[in-house]
């Protein structure tokens, strides 16, 4: 696994597992990141109260990782699917994501997210 790779790797983990202090130590000043619907934010707080709604937990289940570029301006493609519980308890999985990370000297400046988690929210009735 790549440099670039094991950051992001390292940085969804502490997502996954809400630790946003370590999350936060994997990102530049000005990180910004992007999710369907273009919801950005700024703050990691600030994407943990608006998933609230969305879901009671997520996590990735990885495919492959793609890295382009080199240096200290890599770009990280992850791939995989979702699964977790919807707010009323019931499950989900199987559920596409692509996340594109810009990394800068060592640390993550974008992230873009790209996932089904919309339409399935409308296909379950669950929106």
């Amino acid at each position: 696994m790549d440099r670039a790779t094991k950051i992001v790797r390292a940085y969804l983990d502490a997502m996954e597992a809400r630790d946003l202090d370590l999350a936060r130590s994997y990102l530049a000043p000005g990180f910004r990141m992007t999710f369907p619907g273009g919801v950005t934010f700024r703050k990691l707080e600030e994407l943990v109260e608006w998933s609230r709604g969305r879901y009671r937990h997520v996590r990735k289940v990885y495919g492959p990782t793609d890295e382009a570029g080199s240096g200290e301006n890599p770009v990280v493609y992850s791939t995989g699917t979702l699964e977790g519980e919807w707010p009323d308890g019931s499950s989900f999985s199987n559920i596409r994501f692509i996340d594109r990370f810009e990394l800068k000297d060592g640390r993550i400046v974008d992230q873009q997210v790209w996932n089904d988690l919309a339409e399935h929210l409308q296909s379950a009735g669950k929106d």
